[in-house]
């Protein structure tokens, strides 16, 4: 079966991290651009980070730059987005998705994550 799994949401106060999870099985992990997108109640789904299948080029969205950090893990078959010094607007559902073309594209199931005091 083919499938994103993400872990590691959670209620965190502000200032505090997190760190988010993103299992893929059925299919290796490296060849794909993984992305992390986040939608919070009201609102349209941003994209957060994404990193090529190289691993070499992540980017960020200007909100979370100098504070999230993506990364993957080969061996385990895992993506990872690093949330520090979080803030109350990174309130949202965060999802993680594996794009290798239009007919190998997979999404998560999504994990909250709640930034408050």
């Amino acid at each position: 079966q083919l499938q994103l799994v993400e872990s590691g949401g959670g209620l965190v106060q502000p200032g505090g991290s997190l760190r988010l999870s993103c299992a893929a099985s059925g299919f290796r992990l490296d060849y794909y651009a993984i992305g992390w997108f986040r939608q919070a109640p009201g609102k349209e789904r941003e994209a957060v980070s994404c990193i090529n299948s190289g691993g070499r080029t992540p980017n960020y969205a200007d909100s979370v730059k100098g504070r999230f950090t993506i990364s993957r893990d080969i061996h385990n078959n895992t993506a990872y987005l690093q949330m520090n010094s979080l803030k109350p607007e990174d309130t949202a559902v965060y999802t993680c998705n594996a794009h290798l073309s239009n007919w190998r594209d997979y999404w998560g199931q999504g994990t909250q994550v709640t930034v408050s005091s």
